[in-house]
C-alpha cells in the first residue's frame, strides 16, 4: 500500500476515527496494531506470517532475556539477534547465495534465488534486534521491565506496535526500543501536534509526489544498454538528477512516516538533515539515514570497539560496518562495494585529518561540499544499476562520449532535470542562509510555501511510483 494512495488515506482516516473515540480508548494499541497489519498484509497476505513469527520471536526471547536467571540472560539475547539474523539472511540474501555459490543449472541455486524478498524485512529485524539488546544492556531491573513488561500480555501488545506501527513500517525511520516502547500510552486528540504534522507530510508529498516521481521519468534513462548512446552532459545530467531523486524519495517518505505518527501521538527520529551539504563523507552520514547510521554505530561499531582500541582496529572496524552496512541495503556485491566505498572514504578522512585541517574559507567549503556530493553521487550509481558491470560502463560512457552531441530530446531532458532538482538544491540552500533570516518576520508568509507546495502536489504531481528504499 503507496503512501500516496487512496487506500492508504482511507487505512488512516479510519484508524484516527476508531483510535480517538473515547469508548474505545482503552484499545488504541490494539487498533493500531490491526491497522499495521493490515497494512503489511495488503499485497502479499502470506507475508504476514513471517512478519508474525519475527515478532513472537522477539516477544518470547526478549521476556526471557528481563525475566530468566542472570546466567541465562546473555543466551536468550545472543539466540533472539541470531535468529532474527537468520530470518533476514534466509530471505534477503539466498539469491545472493544461489547466485554466487551454485551453477544457474543447480536445483539449490535455482531454489535459493527463487525465494521472495519481503517487504521491509531489513527494518524490522533491526528493531526486533534493538528490542534484544536493549532489555539486555538494561542491568536495573525498573529500567528493564519498562521496555518488557511482567504481563504477557501487555508485553506482546507493545512489542507488536513497535515493529509494526504502520507509517515506518516498510521503510523506517529505524526506530529504538527505548525511545519508542516509553512512547505507548494513552493519546488524546487535543495532544496532536498538528502544526508539525501538516509541515511535515505537506514537505514529504511534495518531495516524493512532484519531485521524486517526476524526476523519476527523466533518470530512466539510466538503465543498460540506454545510457551507451546518450551524451556525456546527458549521463552526468542523469547521475545528478538521480542523487535528487533518492534523497527526495526517501526523504519524502521518511516526512510522511513522521508526519502521521504526529496524528497517533507518537514522536519517530529524524531521518534527514540537508545531507547534500556536507563537507565530508562522515558528516554526510550524521545527515543521511540517521536512524541507520546511529543504529550501526549504537549496536555494531561501539560493541566492536570503536575507537577505543587504537588506530589499524578503528580503520577495520569502519570497513566491517559499511560493508554490512552496504549488504544491508541489498542482497547483491555491489552493495557491498557501496558500503566498502563509504568505509573507506570514513576511513581516509579520518586518516586524512592529521595532516589536512579542515577548510575555513568558503571557497575550501564550496569545494568540499562538491567534492563530497559528487563523490556520493557517483557511489548512488550502483543502486541505480546494481550490475557492477553496468555500473562501471556508465562511467566509461561518461567520459568516452564527450564528442556525442547534445540532442534535442536530450536538452528537454536536462532542462527536465534541472527544474525538478530545483527545490532540493533550494531546500538545502535555504538552509545554509537560514541564519541570515533569523531577525526578519517570515514566518507570516511561512504557510503561502507551504499552500504552493500543496497546490503542485494537486496539479503537477509524476507518474506515482513505490518507493526507492522499499527494495530493502
Amino acid at each position: 500500500m503507496l503512501f500516496n494512495s487512496f487506500e492508504f488515506l482511507a487505512l488512516v482516516v479510519v484508524t484516527l476515527l476508531l483510535y480517538y473515540l473515547p469508548v474505545l480508548r482503552r484499545w488504541q494499541v490494539c487498533i493500531l496494531i490491526a491497522s499495521s497489519l493490515f497494512f503489511y498484509a495488503w499485497t502479499t497476505p502470506w507475508l504476514l506470517l513471517l512478519f508474525l513469527l519475527s515478532a513472537a520471536v522477539n516477544v518470547a526471547t526478549s521476556y526471557q532475556v528481563v525475566y530468566s536467571a542472570p546466567r541465562q540472560r546473555f543466551f536468550y539475547a545472543a539466540l533472539g539477534v541470531g535468529v532474527n539474523l537468520a530470518i533476514l539472511a534466509f530471505f534477503k540474501y539466498s539469491p545472493l547465495i544461489g547466485n554466487s555459490l551454485f551453477a544457474s543449472t543447480s536445483e539449490v541455486g535455482l531454489f535459493l534465488t527463487q525465494i521472495p524478498l519481503p517487504i521491509g524485512i531489513s527494518f524490522y529485524t533491526f528493531e526486533g534486534i534493538s528490542l534484544l539488546v536493549d532489555s539486555y544492556r538494561e542491568r536495573d531491573r525498573h529500567e528493564a521491565q519498562a521496555l518488557v513488561p511482567r504481563s504477557m500480555l501487555q508485553h506482546v501488545r507493545n512489542t507488536t506496535l513497535f515493529v509494526a506501527f504502520f507509517p515506518h513500517l516498510i521503510a523506517g525511520p529505524i526506530l529504538k526500543a527505548h525511545d519508542f516502547i516509553p512512547q505507548i500510552k494513552p493519546k488524546y486528540l487535543h495532544d496532536i501536534d498538528w502544526d508539525a504534522f501538516f509541515r511535515a507530510v505537506i514537505v514529504g508529498y511534495f518531495l516524493k509526489m512532484v519531485v521524486a516521481d517526476n524526476l523519476k521519468e527523466q533518470t530512466f534513462w539510466i538503465a543498460y544498454p540506454y545510457f551507451e548512446r546518450q551524451s556525456s552532459a546527458m549521463l552526468v545530467a542523469m547521475l545528478f538528477g538521480y542523487s535528487m531523486q533518492i534523497f527526495a524519495d526517501f526523504a519524502g517518505y521518511s516526512l510522511i512516516a513522521i508526519g502521521v505518527a504526529h496524528l497517533f501521538g507518537y514522536r519517530l527520529p529524524d531521518n534527514f538533515n540537508f545531507p547534500y551539504i556536507s563537507r565530508s563523507i562522515t558528516e554526510f552520514w550524521r545527515r543521511w539515514h540517521i536512524s541507520l547510521s546511529s543504529f550501526l554505530r549504537e549496536y555494531l561499531y561501539v560493541p566492536l570497539g570503536g575507537n577505543r582500541r587504537g588506530e589499524l582496529r578503528t580503520y577495520l572496524n569502519l570497513m566491517i560496518v559499511m560493508f554490512l552496512g552496504g549488504l544491508w541495503h541489498g542482497a547483491a556485491w555491489s552493495y557491498a562495494v557501496w558500503g566498502s566505498f563509504h568505509g573507506l572514504a570514513l576511513a581516509a578522512e579520518r586518516l586524512g585529518k592529521r595532516w589536512v585541517p579542515a577548510p575555513t574559507s568558503f571557497a575550501g567549503q564550496l569545494a568540499a561540499t562538491l567534492l563530497t556530493f559528487s563523490l556520493v553521487s557517483l557511489a548512488w550509481l550502483l543502486f541505480r544499476l546494481p550490475n557492477f558491470e553496468q555500473a562501471l560502463s556508465y562511467l566509461s560512457h561518461m567520459g568516452s562520449n564527450v564528442g556525442y552531441a547534445v540532442t534535442g530530446l536530450e536538452a528537454l531532458t536536462i532542462a527536465c532535470i534541472l527544474f525538478y532538482s530545483l527545490p532540493v538544491v533550494l531546500y538545502h540552500v535555504w538552509y545554509l542562509t537560514r541564519d541570515s533570516y533569523a531577525g526578519l518576520s517570515i514566518r507570516r508568509i511561512d504557510y503561502a510555501w507551504y499552500a504552493a507546495m500543496l497546490f503542485l502536489i494537486i496539479t503537477n504531481a509524476g507518474p506515482a511510483g513505490s518507493f526507492i528504499y522499499f527494495q530493502f
